[in-house]
């Protein structure tokens, strides 16, 4: 529901983003990447009942999309989690570890998507080495971001009726298949051998929540929205609700068209289900859709990086020297350069599957910190109109963030313990440096 009061306050920017293009904003971040991807991770961990952690990871997502629909059209000024955590907890270090585990998911998150750009669709149109392609992608973006790449709506409607394309041919040629006698719907209750049912469902629904994460970052136009009290909760949950029912319709023509076993062997998981079909879609054109959807995700995620670092430092959380920009770009080539070669380090010593799950674990302490800070400012006023969540759905939101921690493998946290490391140093050191001056 929402809170009646008086008008919106005032902004210097244009308040032009309607309820569709926020919702097509929404969706293209969400869309995609990680279903692109992630397919045969899934195949892996459930054998062929892949719905199953996809639906689980929506249900979670949506708890925590509440909780931004509150604080987002509450603080329509904001601009993110490290604003809510700074307004609820008045604590710089709180406001600093929030905002370094948005900047990490980010940068760890393009390392993923460069891993599953490099991988078996790339290797329809050139056949290199992975981590080669890899290193040579993410020198390509950091070269495009310096230049001073900036995504419009209009460029991501687009790239999103690209990625959505690519989904529904998956789904519409497996029908057909279906139709014909092909396929084998047995297999979505069919887990892998050995395995506890709800214990691996569970397990991963870590990986399918990778697939939901990306409507956090709609948190940043939020000012730009025209009446956000009514837009951005509409937006925002249609857009998970639209990406949830094309994830589930993906999965369940996955699972009935190729065997489990065959599906978690290919880092091209959905090309492979297009041609188990022998619809005739050329390799070539659904591969070319596939890597559009990753190279736009990967490229949208290294300039939100690049970007939150260099505010970051123009706020004194990070090193000075990451706010530097070129003199006629305008662009922080600092921090992209640092941004990059971190994402190309993580490329070149960690695997999909581990990526995709650090991702989850350092916005799951973000997520945690969001649904705090809603009930904590229900005791800040304020006077214009904005949503307002159900009380216990924070609660549950907190309650599920810890219930997908608690599954994460010790090597997930191990990455997790290492980035928090970083942030202290990153933290103390030029604090300590200034203290002894």
């Amino acid at each position: 529901m929402a809170t009646l009061g008086s008008a919106l306050p005032p902004t210097k920017l244009r308040r032009a983003i309607t309820g569709p293009l926020l919702f097509l904003f929404i969706l293209g971040d969400v869309l995609g990447a990680g279903i692109y991807a992630l397919a045969g991770v899934l195949a892996g961990d459930v054998g062929g009942v892949l719905w199953a952690p996809i639906m689980l990871a929506l249900g979670l997502a949506l708890l925590t999309a509440g909780s931004y629909a509150e604080l987002v059209t509450k603080y329509p000024k904001a601009g993110g989690a490290a604003v809510f955590a700074e307004r609820a907890f008045r604590r710089p270090v709180v406001s600093f570890l929030v905002g370094f585990s948005m900047l990490a998911a980010g940068v760890t998150s393009a390392a993923g998507l460069t891993l599953a750009f490099a991988g078996d669709y790339l290797t329809v149109f050139i056949d290199v080495p992975p981590i080669v392609s890899a290193l040579v992608f993410l020198a390509l973006i950091a070269a495009l971001n310096a230049r001073g790449i900036r995504e419009s709506l209009g460029a991501n409607v687009v790239m999103t009726v690209l990625e959505l394309s690519g989904l529904v041919l998956v789904v519409v040629v497996v029908a057909i298949f279906v139709g014909g006698g092909g396929g084998d719907a047995a297999r979505l209750t069919t887990f892998p051998e050995g395995s506890v049912p709800a214990l691996a469902i569970l397990a991963a629904s870590i990986v399918a929540f990778y697939s939901f994460v990306g409507f956090e970052v709609s948190a940043n136009v939020a000012e730009e929205v025209r009446d956000p009290a009514r837009t951005y909760p509409r937006a925002l949950f249609g857009a998970l609700i639209t990406a949830g029912v094309l994830y589930l319709l993906v999965a369940l023509a996955s699972g009935i068209a190729l065997p489990s076993d065959e599906l978690a062997d290919t880092s091209a998981p959905l090309l492979a289900v297009v041609e188990s079909t022998g619809a005739g879609v050329p390799p070539w054109l659904f591969s070319l859709v596939a890597l559009i959807a990753v190279a736009n995700g990967a490229l949208l995620t290294m300039i939100m990086a690049s970007r939150l670092a260099f505010g970051m430092a123009e706020r004194g959380l990070l090193p000075g020297v990451l706010a530097r920009v070129l003199p006629r770009r305008k662009t922080p080539w600092v921090a992209i350069v640092a941004t990059t070669v971190v994402a190309m380090i993580l490329a070149s010593i960690g695997t999909l599957e581990l990526l995709a799950e650090t991702v989850v674990l350092l916005l799951l302490f973000v997520f945690i910190t969001v649904n705090v800070a809603v009930l904590v400012l229900r005791r800040d006023r304020v006077d214009h109109q904005h949503f307002r969540v159900w009380a216990p759905i924070p609660v549950l939101g907190v309650a599920s963030c810890i219930l997908l921690l608690s599954q994460q493998r010790a090597e997930v946290w191990l990455a997790g313990a290492i980035m928090l490391a970083i942030s202290a140093i990153l933290y103390l050191v030029p604090r300590a440096i200034t203290r002894a001056r």
